[in-house]
């Protein structure tokens, strides 16, 4: 039963990674492509920990937390250029 819910989990973040990179690609302003980026980062976290639970290592999920951690800290910088275009003043 938990197969069938991880196969399912993988189906819905492949498809939400889709949506994400079209609006990555389409977003009319910067801030809606910075939107998509940070969900895109969510949307890998997700996988990342779904592939740790179908495989059952411990590995996956501190890979996922190093990956929040950078994924938080490029959306930071990344919205400090849009906003005044230079991260370090």
């Amino acid at each position: 039963m938990i197969g069938l819910a991880v196969m399912f989990g993988f189906g819905c973040l492949a498809l939400a990674l889709l949506l994400n990179l079209w609006r990555l690609l389409r977003g009319p302003t910067i801030s809606d492509r910075i939107a998509a980026l940070d969900t895109m980062v969510i949307n890998a976290i997700a996988l990342i920990v779904l592939f740790g639970i179908s495989q059952a290592d411990d590995t996956y999920f501190e890979a996922a937390l190093l990956l929040a951690m950078v994924g938080f800290v490029g959306t930071v910088a990344y919205c400090k250029f849009a906003l005044r275009g230079d991260i370090v003043e």
